[in-house]
């Protein structure tokens, strides 16, 4: 009896840490996702915040 319990006990560690490996490259798929967005669409918004009075500007110096 203690045997099978103690066997049980072992796979269900096994289990886990596959588990608690699975979740931790998930984690790590969604960090780069997010940092990905970041890069792809704050930046150049934070970009066109420069942009645009500049831009604005020379138009209207060659009105």
């Amino acid at each position: 009896m203690d045997q099978d319990i103690m066997q049980k006990f072992e796979e269900q560690a096994r289990r886990l840490e596959e588990i608690h490996r699975s979740v931790e490259k998930t984690r790590k798929y969604f960090l780069w996702t997010l940092i990905i967005s970041v890069v792809v669409i704050i930046l150049p918004l934070i970009g066109l915040m420069f942009m645009i009075p500049q831009f604005l500007g020379t138009l209207q110096l060659g009105l």
